[in-house]
């Protein structure tokens, strides 16, 4: 592993700060048009001193050793952020980050070696690192590069360099206000706004040149809200690869009440009682149980090593004829959409489960050619820093023949969750824990008391099994979703229509999986 040493601190920010000034101007673009090819010397990378030649010679020394594969990975990070706490900016940060990965791939072995100095003299040593996992005779790299123009899944209007510190305080104190005007029991606001700007380039020993530019903002708010001696805590957040007019009247009020009415609403909350029962899943975020406890397990790096449990699902049942589930990064200005995945492939639709039948796992280059397939978009990394790895990007199950109504008037007894705040789950098995932050009871077919302080208790391949309605009212939660795995975070979307699960083990307060 090679770290940057050549370049100072001083150099590396000035220049940074200087592309973060232009890196917006290839970011505009209108909706739904490709960005024209650009050539090797053209892109945003340029203004580094990425060229053919730098890039062509560092694929010669990853390839020194005789690799089946190589790539090199460039990325360019721009980042804000704003905290407001009592009315007051707390927190103000600026982060810039530029640094560039090499893989090389030997069987399906992976040799990686990164460094935040793009000289050529630091690329190269950081080849040498990845070329290490082989041992042969040197391969030839591409004789000619190519670009090919990528979908525009998040072009921005405004760029966020044009919005200054001047715009985004005002929109912050209007918030924290009206989240103290919406209820006198509110007596705290906490607000956290960021905005990122990033370009990443990946070339690879095939001569592909892809190169994406990659928008990011959240804003999140919580509140503290005392009522006789009692105080709870609960927020809300949006995020999405957009631009500043993502923030509508219309959004924000949302935020807000959202914020807010989550935290009033469990004043009235009960802890219900233990036990197996049919439990729903509210449409929307409780997409993160399908994402944790089932769509990890459909992660082909865990089926090709075998420690998943679907690793021999492939063309089996897995759940009823109306479940279809589907990872996709193609939803316009969705947090997880991409328009190209880590690796240079463009980023599709892949159906993982079609009318209760396991079609597919998601694939990078490695598990596709382990199981003789394409590439489904899937390989995506934390940073340069990283090597890419199969991971979800919005995973969600598609709307079936149900209505919302009719699933929850067919629960005697049992629980209503409305929104999740964390758990945890064994991958390989599929074994969960999760918190309901908010939900109600069910009871003769209706929802009554509100409660909280719930855990649900069950395995993720069982429930999907156990799934027996699925409504019309499928929902993309707009949160700013974090994915991690084997130490690394990447920002992904999800949803879930109205889903009747016909039992899953529920735990109240204090209860251990």
């Amino acid at each position: 592993m090679t770290l940057a040493d050549a370049m100072s601190r001083r150099q590396f920010v000035a220049l940074s700060s200087a592309a973060a000034a232009t890196l917006t101007a290839d970011l505009l673009c209108r909706p739904g048009l490709a960005a024209p090819t650009r050539s090797a010397a053209k892109g945003h990378f340029a203004r580094f001193g990425v060229d053919e030649t730098l890039v062509r010679q560092t694929l010669a020394e990853a390839l020194s050793r005789g690799g089946d594969f190589a790539e090199v990975f460039f990325q360019h990070k721009v980042s804000n952020r704003l905290v407001l706490e009592d009315g007051a900016v707390n927190q103000a940060q600026t982060s810039v980050d530029l640094g560039a990965g090499v893989r090389v791939v030997k069987g399906d072995q992976t040799g990686y070696g990164y460094t935040e100095d793009l000289t050529l003299e630091s690329l190269r040593s950081a080849a040498r690192t990845a070329a290490a996992i082989a041992d042969g005779p040197a391969r030839p790299g591409p004789q000619a590069f190519r670009a090919s123009p990528l979908p525009q899944r998040y072009p921005l209007r405004l760029r966020w360099e044009e919005v200054g510190t001047d715009r985004k305080l005002p929109l912050l104190s209007r918030l924290n206000a009206q989240a103290l005007a919406r209820d006198p029991r509110v007596k705290k606001v906490n607000i956290s706004f960021g905005d990122e700007s990033g370009a990443i380039l990946i070339v690879d020993s095939e001569g592909r040149w892809s190169e994406d530019l990659q928008p990011m903002t959240t804003l999140y708010l919580s509140c503290v809200a005392e009522d006789k001696g009692r105080r709870e805590q609960n927020s809300y957040n949006i995020a999405a690869r957009a631009g500043f007019d993502h923030y509508t009247p219309e959004r924000l009020e949302r935020v807000v009440r959202e914020a807010v009415d989550r935290t009033l609403v469990l004043f009235e909350a009960v802890v219900p009682p233990a036990g197996e029962m049919p439990v729903v899943l509210a449409a929307g975020s409780s997409g993160i149980l399908l994402h944790e406890a089932i769509g990890h397990g459909m992660e082909a790096d865990f089926n090709r090593k075998g420690i998943s449990i679907y690793a021999d699902r492939i063309g089996k049942p897995v759940a009823r004829p109306f479940v279809t589930i589907v990872d996709e990064g193609t939803g316009e200005h969705a947090r997880g959409a991409i328009n190209v995945d880590d690796e240079g492939n463009i980023a599709g639709r892949t159906v993982l489960v079609e009318q209760g039948v396991l079609a597919s796992y998601l694939h990078d280059i490695i598990s596709a050619r382990h199981y003789k397939v394409k590439p489904t978009g899937n390989g995506r990394r934390e940073s340069f820093r990283f090597p890419p790895m199969p991971r979800m990007r919005s995973t969600y199950m598609l709307p079936g023949p149900h209505k919302k109504e009719e699933i929850i008037a067919s629960v005697k007894r049992g629980i209503y969750c409305s929104h999740f705040s964390n758990g945890q789950v064994h991958i390989g098995a599929g074994d969960f824990t999760f918190y309901v932050k908010n939900g109600y009871l069910i009871e003769d077919g209706k929802l009554t008391r509100p409660i909280k302080d719930v855990n649900i208790i069950g395995n993720g391949p069982q429930v999907l099994e156990k799934v027996d309605m699925v409504a019309d009212d499928l929902v993309i939660d707009e949160g700013g979703w974090t994915c991690g795995k084997d130490g690394q975070s990447v920002p992904v979307s999800q949803g879930l229509p109205t889903v009747r699960v016909a039992s899953i083990t529920v735990g109240g307060r204090g209860s251990k999986a």
